[in-house]
C-alpha cells in the first residue's frame, strides 16, 4: 500500500461523506486512490469534488458537517494561509467536525525556496488558533498514516471540531520522499 492509499483509506475509514480537494501535482496521488477506492468508474467518484480554494473547501465541507456527516478536505500546506479566516471564523466558531489532510511542503527536497515561508510556521500557526494537527512522516509505515487519518476523522466527530493531518511530502508515485 502506498501512503497516498492509507490516506484514502484512513478517510473512508472514518466514514467521510464527501471530500473537497484543491488539485495539486502533491495530491494527485490521494485523490487518484480516492476516487479508485470509492468505486470510481474511469476516475469518476461522486463523492469526490475539485475545489477552486481552501478557503471554498471549508465552507463547502462544512457545509456537509451541517448536515450532521463528515466532510474531508485534501489540499497542501500552503494553503492554509488562504483557508485560516474560513477555518476559524467558520468551522471552528460552529463546531464543525472537518478532517483536513495536507501534505506538507518546504522539508527535505523541497525545490520551491518560496514555500519555506507558509509551510515551515504552518504546524505551530494552526496549532495557536486551536486546531487539533496531528504530524506524519516517513518514519511511521502506510498502515500507521491509515490509523492516524482515521483517528483524526473520529477525533473531528467527537469533539465537533476540525482536527488536521500533516503529512509528509512524497513523490508522484504515492510514496513518502
Amino acid at each position: 500500500m502506498t501512503y497516498a492509499e492509507a490516506v484514502a483509506d484512513g478517510i473512508w475509514a472514518a466514514d467521510a461523506a464527501r471530500v473537497g480537494y484543491i488539485p495539486s501535482v502533491t495530491v494527485a496521488p490521494i485523490i487518484n486512490a480516492l476516487v479508485a477506492s470509492d468505486g470510481g468508474d474511469a476516475g469518476v467518484s461522486t463523492r469526490v469534488t475539485p475545489l477552486s480554494r481552501e478557503e471554498e473547501a471549508i465552507g463547502v465541507m462544512g457545509a456537509v458537517s451541517l448536515t450532521g456527516r463528515l466532510g474531508a478536505v485534501v489540499m497542501q500546506d500552503n494553503g492554509f494561509g488562504n483557508a485560516l479566516t474560513a477555518l476559524t471564523t467558520f468551522a471552528l466558531s460552529y463546531h464543525l467536525p472537518l478532517l483536513i489532510f495536507a501534505n506538507t511542503r518546504g522539508g527535505l527536497g523541497e525545490y520551491n525556496s518560496m514555500i519555506h515561508s507558509i509551510s515551515q510556521p504552518t504546524p505551530a500557526l494552526l496549532s495557536a488558533v486551536g486546531l487539533p494537527v496531528i504530524e506524519l512522516d516517513r518514519r511511521s509505515s502506510a498502515d500507521d498514516w491509515r490509523d492516524a487519518v482515521q483517528e483524526a476523522g473520529v477525533h473531528a466527530v467527537t469533539t465537533y471540531r476540525p482536527v488536521v493531518v500533516l503529512g509528509s511530502f512524497w513523490n508522484t508515485d504515492g510514496k513518502v520522499a
